[in-house]
């Protein structure tokens, strides 16, 4: 399990985020709101180990993630199978050639993202919905528990949005991961996340459920806006609106 153990994170006088505290159960889609500057990036960062905390600790399985192996080379030009074998790095001793097992990864990685077809493609030539499921399965090839995923819809058209969304709650149906997703756009967060865990100034304002932080007066809370909730016609969730 990926928790936080009251986590700060300061850069010089400025403090990004602020005694955090949360775990996060498996098989879960968790969905990061707030403010641009709230600290979503910070939390993503300490999430998979780039930044070190100021001071409490984050923690996978009880081990501080700062202390596992996850850096990979640079992928820029690659094609797509390059890309997902990138994933395989941290099981390969250094220039080591792929074994028959990083192999049989990689192929079941491309078939579960749909990108199978793309292999021989050059990832910069791909649409920003291939690009996205190429780079999910380079963490799938690398046997990832969690993913962490720091705004991966950002200049993505609503089709591309929803295809990366569908397929993310797809690969947690079927290996239960744990997702961490920066998204702006709360009814696209609404619809396909869990829970949501929603930051203010560096400081937790919301960790619950979806259902819980739907609402005209959580959402005031995060965001300082005044929504409207309605029944999207589904009746599965509600959809915020201005």
């Amino acid at each position: 399990m990926l928790s936080l153990d009251s986590v700060s994170f300061r850069s010089g006088d400025r403090v990004l985020l602020d005694a955090v505290s949360f775990s996060l159960p498996p098989g879960q889609l968790y969905g990061v709101i707030g403010h641009n500057g709230a600290g979503k990036s910070t939390l993503i960062r300490l999430l998979g180990g780039e930044l070190l905390p100021s001071s409490g600790a984050v923690l996978l399985d009880g081990t501080a993630v700062h202390t596992l192996p996850q850096k990979l080379p640079d992928a820029a030009d690659f094609l797509v199978r390059e890309l997902v074998m990138l994933g395989r790095f941290p099981w390969q001793g250094w220039l080591q050639r792929p074994s028959a097992e990083d192999v049989a990864r990689v192929e079941e990685a491309m078939a579960q993202t749909d990108v199978a077809r793309l292999a021989a493609q050059p990832v910069n030539t791909l649409s920003g919905g291939g690009r996205q499921r190429a780079w999910l399965a380079m963490c799938l090839a690398q046997q990832s528990e969690v993913l962490l995923l720091d705004e991966p819809l950002a200049a993505l058209d609503i089709v591309y949005q929803v295809e990366v969304l569908q397929l993310v709650r797809q690969l947690i149906a079927a290996r239960g991961l744990t997702v961490v997703v920066i998204i702006h756009d709360i009814n696209l967060a609404a619809r396909f996340c869990d829970a949501l865990i929603a930051l203010k100034g560096g400081r937790l304002c919301r960790f619950a459920p979806v259902g819980e932080v739907m609402s005209a007066a959580a959402l005031q809370e995060v965001f300082g806006v005044q929504l409207h909730l309605l029944d999207h016609p589904d009746g599965k969730h509600r959809v915020a609106v201005v």
